[in-house]
């Protein structure tokens, strides 16, 4: 038992909760007279918010040069968070006749910048003039709006691999979310960077092996690739996509399967 006017606890119930008949105190409302008011929605009021971390990715994207195009093929799943939630959503896209893209990092950052990639073809189709966006232009105008967010404190969390012909020459090139740039004869971004390129090390490190490289070759390299990342990659799907570009235009096929192989794994059961 409490002795009679003692002091039986050392604080209030509950700390920041509301005076007897008086309304709770929400962060961004204020009180006046005894009834709450709601916020404003003043623009900038409470600050600028910003996104600090993609949520709905895709993995890696591979792109490969060989002497008469470019290969670029990604898995088909995109992650939210660590769940596997969408499994048939396509990475590669055509562009036009000349051009393929290929992206990793938050799908719906891609969504966004893909209506402009959109409008920029149409309006070639509307000017009628038989010319259409080259990949290297292509190329410079991603670095140029990566670049451009990346400075706004808004980036886009994108991997951006575009491919294609240009003046009859194969070309392969990287953007990242910073506008980082760079072109190689082998590309490739996320998880990929560490699987896929030592297993194409010996046309990554040489930037003239790509011309003796012929396209059967090219789709035998890329289906081991996608292999090994279907093993080792967490985040990867045994679908993918893969869009080959060469002078006679672009071809795009979207059911592709890695064949697989779990022999190997025999501690690993239900494959």
């Amino acid at each position: 038992m409490y002795p009679m006017g003692g002091n039986s606890m050392a604080g209030p119930f509950w700390s920041n909760g509301p005076a007897p008949g008086a309304f709770y105190n929400f962060p961004g409302s204020t009180v006046a007279g005894g009834a709450m008011q709601a916020r404003s929605d003043t623009p900038g009021e409470f600050g600028t918010q910003r996104s600090y971390y993609p949520v709905t990715t895709g993995t890696s994207v591979v792109g490969l040069m060989f002497k008469d195009g470019v290969i670029i093929a990604a898995d088909k799943l995109i992650s939210y968070g660590s769940l596997a939630r969408f499994h048939d959503v396509d990475r590669v896209y055509r562009i036009n006749d000349k051009t393929v893209l290929g992206i990793g990092g938050d799908f719906a950052d891609f969504q966004y910048i893909k209506r402009h990639i959109d409008q920029k073809v149409i309006d070639d189709q509307c000017l009628d003039d038989k010319n259409e966006m080259k990949p290297r232009s292509f190329y410079n105008w991603l670095t140029r709006v990566m670049y451009n967010r990346r400075s706004e404190f808004q980036p886009l969390y994108l991997d951006l691999v575009i491919g294609g012909m240009q003046d009859g020459e194969p070309f392969l090139g990287h953007v990242n979310l910073r506008g980082r740039s760079y072109t190689s004869n082998v590309v490739a971004t996320g998880y990929g960077t560490h699987l896929a390129l030592p297993l194409l090390r010996e046309w990554s490190e040489n930037p003239t092996a790509y011309q003796t490289l012929g396209q059967p070759e090219a789709n035998d390299l890329m289906k081991r690739v996608m292999e090994v990342l279907w093993y080792r990659d967490c985040r990867s799907d045994p679908k993918y996509s893969q869009a080959v570009c060469t002078a006679d235009g672009v071809k795009v096929d979207a059911d592709c399967f890695v064949a697989q192989n779990w022999e190997l794994a025999h501690t690993i059961k239900g494959y």
